[in-house]
């Protein structure tokens, strides 16, 4: 409370010394004035023109001297000529002799006009001047038409005078001297009145809530600054549409008029903060019950990143149309090649979230189903072509019109250490039967072994069900042995055809003889059997048994017969 009371005092004390001071500067005019001879205001008579001075009249002991340069022409020759009454002002003495100022005279004479003119009860006059000189007590001030101001400097509200000269301003009547012929004016005065007013626009800004209009000042890359009743405001490039932030300049120019709202107040900096988007109806609260997922609606592109699109519905708000959603070709490398700025489409509301001002569209879903297209052309077991797209470490995916399908590594040959990658570059085109449809994944299983005769069916040639061959065991399963018979000719011993062979003592890389059990040249398979080939020969070694045996019972019967 202390604190409180010693502010008060302060404030108290300092307007006390400015009204002195104000009154001290009053004072000194009216003394300047009263002398009774320096500025007096008299008709004097021209009775010499004389080099670069002019003899006038004025009633005293000796002729008043005035410099010639004051009466001169726009040509530099004297307006006046000898004889001629003309007005001047006493401004001194030299030498006993007055100096007198024509100019002054004058500008006496339109502050005695004005002062004629002006109305005790114009409480509101301000009065715009230059100011072109300082004195002990203050500033002068002229206005374009001429008259003087006085401007004392505790009504200056400047830190430094010097700064004050040359400067245009604005500055309120504060004191009326008829008698003297003198005014005095207050830029403090006008100066705090613009602060009240400002502050109390403010405040019935903030208070009131209500849409007001403006006018547009300046643009700038951050927003722009707006005229509301004279005081400036800050619209912020977000705070401009609905859709987020905007460039300013491509919507509006300066003097513009346009509704805002006040939204905030930075007492500190003084700085007011505005809104346009805030003074129109939330777009948001239009469609937020008009608007389902799974409808279509027409937009235009309004613009175009790499990653995607930003749509107008036409109602200041926008949608985002990602890369994906664009086309259903996986590979698009640029929303640009396939839609341009400007463009209307359709397109199908895929989220929507008016809480969160967020609304995502798709393109490609109301265009035809790559997949659904290639099912009413192509099915299981056509042999087509198409273009590598991507190579991965285990196949290649091949675009088919506008569908991709998977060859796997295992299908693209029958050299198992041959793999995509070592066979295609992205852009070859190949020949591939379709081996699979999966419709309800949408997958195509595509084959280009299938084309090429298998080493099996190569091998069935020259071989059939029954030949003894010998191979390498390649691999050990619990459920038989692998063989390798040629190069990329595999063939499978079962574990219940190897007869009477222990597994256990087997090892790969090892020989093995055995039968050809059966070849299937279409599914690419041969099975061998230790135990048929077992058989054969014991089949064998009892033929033989018994063709010795018919030979010896033949002999026997012979030697007993007649001869």
């Amino acid at each position: 409370m202390a604190e409180v009371n010693t502010n008060v005092q302060t404030e108290a004390v300092n307007e006390h010394e400015e009204m002195m001071e104000e009154a001290d500067f009053a004072a000194m005019l009216e003394e300047s004035f009263k002398e009774t001879e320096k500025d007096n205001y008299v008709d004097g008579v021209i009775v010499e023109i004389k080099d670069d001075s002019v003899l006038v009249d004025v009633g005293k002991k000796s002729e008043g001297r005035l410099n010639l340069s004051e009466i001169l022409d726009a040509d530099g020759k004297p307006a006046y000529k000898v004889g001629d009454k003309i007005k001047v002002v006493v401004t001194g003495f030299r030498n006993e002799r007055p100096m007198v100022s024509h100019k002054k005279a004058l500008r006496k004479e339109k502050v005695k006009s004005f002062i004629k003119e002006y109305s005790e009860s114009d409480e509101d006059v301000i009065v715009e001047a230059k100011v072109v000189g300082k004195n002990r007590g203050g500033f002068i001030a002229e206005n374009a038409d001429g008259v003087e101001f006085f401007l004392p400097r505790s009504q200056a509200a400047v830190r430094d005078p010097q700064s004050l000269v040359g400067k245009q301003i604005k500055a309120r009547i504060l004191k009326i001297d008829a008698d003297n012929e003198s005014i005095i004016i207050s830029r403090k005065k006008l100066l705090d009145e613009e602060r009240k007013r400002r502050k109390d626009l403010v405040q019935e800004l903030m208070e009131n809530d209500e849409v007001v209009e403006g006018v547009i000042k300046k643009i700038t890359t951050y927003g722009m600054f707006v005229d509301v009743g004279g005081v400036d405001g800050l619209v912020h490039y977000s705070e401009i549409s609905y859709k987020g932030p905007v460039n300013p300049s491509t919507l509006y120019n300066e003097g513009d008029k346009v509704p805002v709202k006040a939204i905030s107040y930075d007492k500190e900096k003084r700085h007011l903060s505005l809104s346009i988007k805030a003074a129109m109806p939330d777009p948001w609260d239009e469609i937020k019950d008009a608007l389902e997922v799974g409808d279509a609606i027409q937009v235009t592109v309004s613009n175009i990143e790499p990653y995607g699109a930003f749509v107008d519905l036409g109602n200041d708000i926008e949608g985002f149309l990602h890369i994906s959603e664009i086309s259903w070709d996986k590979n698009i490398k640029h929303p640009k090649d396939h839609i341009q700025e400007g463009q209307v489409i359709n397109v199908e509301v895929i989220e929507i979230s008016a809480e969160d001002r967020r609304l995502r569209v798709s393109l490609k879903n109301l265009l035809p189903k790559p997949f659904e297209e290639f099912s009413s052309q192509y099915k299981t077991g056509d042999v087509t072509k198409g273009i590598v797209t991507t190579i991965t470490n285990f196949g290649a995916f091949v675009k088919i019109g506008s569908v991709e399908g998977l060859l796997h590594n295992e299908d693209a040959s029958w050299n198992r250490n041959e793999k995509c990658k070592d066979l295609f570059k992205t852009g070859d085109e190949v020949e591939v039967k379709i081996v699979k449809i999966d419709y309800d994944a949408e997958k195509i299983s595509l084959s280009r072994k299938e084309l090429q005769e298998s080493p099996i069916q190569v091998y069935a040639k020259s071989h059939q069900s029954g030949d003894i061959v010998t191979g390498k065991i390649r691999d050990i399963k619990d459920f038989g042995v692998f063989v390798e018979l040629e190069d990329g000719v595999d063939a499978l011993i079962r574990k219940e055809d190897l007869g009477s062979m222990n597994p256990e003592e087997l090892k790969v890389g090892d020989d093995i003889e055995a039968a050809i059990a059966f070849i299937d040249e279409k599914k690419n398979r041969i099975r061998l059997s230790v135990r048929r080939l077992s058989k054969m020969k014991e089949r064998e070694v009892l033929n033989e048994i018994n063709k010795e045996e018919k030979m010896t019972l033949g002999d026997i019967l012979k030697d007993q017969l007649p001869g």
